[in-house]
């Protein structure tokens, strides 16, 4: 069944190319898979390389960007369909609305505050959609250590972390995607801890 998936990723083209590699693979495996691409709308970075993945691959790319980036050079103009709002908030409302699943690719504080309030709402029940972190090259693995430590300190419950997927692998992590099954949690909120 088609999917639209949600990818969070970076903007930045000063990155090491193990990362644009990733990003085009991710690209052309969501194109195969007859899937649709749906990020902020990017030109440049690894959100410039999935999306024209996408497209050598004849699948449909979908942009959700605020108007104060949809510039010529800063906005990916050939999406199939492009999405303007009046701000980052607004954009990202309607790329959580819009999407079946997420996916973060490594980037900056831009993505891991994405990556963070998704976790977040499906944490409070808000959706219960797949999520997946594709740790390529270990990037978020510092990042995974401090959600350990947020569970061992009793900031959250242990059944966090299952609120999301962690994976080197694009293949992987669409397969997860495809075959998830949203899990039913037995307290009201993971928030509460210690009850």
């Amino acid at each position: 069944m088609e999917k639209t998936i949600c990818v969070y990723s970076s903007s930045s083209c000063s990155i090491d190319d193990i990362y644009f590699t990733v990003a085009s693979e991710l690209g052309k495996a969501i194109a195969i898979r007859g899937d649709k691409f749906l990020f902020g709308g990017g030109l440049t970075g690894l959100m410039g390389a999935t999306a024209k993945a996408v497209h050598q691959n004849g699948g449909t790319v979908i942009g959700i960007i605020p108007e104060a980036l949809n510039k010529k050079g800063i906005v990916y103009d050939s999406c199939d369909e492009l999405i303007v709002t009046t701000g980052m908030r607004e954009r990202k409302a309607i790329m959580d609305s819009k999407s079946d699943a997420f996916i973060a690719l490594p980037g900056g504080f831009g993505t891991l505050e994405e990556l963070l309030e998704i976790i977040t709402l499906k944490q409070l029940k808000y959706h219960n959609k797949p999520i997946v972190i594709l740790n390529v090259n270990n990037f978020y693995s510092d990042l995974l250590k401090q959600f350990s430590n947020i569970i061992e300190y009793n900031f959250a419950r242990p059944e966090c972390e299952k609120l999301y997927y962690v994976t080197d692998s694009v293949n992987d992590a669409l397969d997860y995607i495809d075959y998830y099954k949203p899990s039913e949690y037995k307290g009201k909120w993971l928030t509460d801890v210690g009850f």
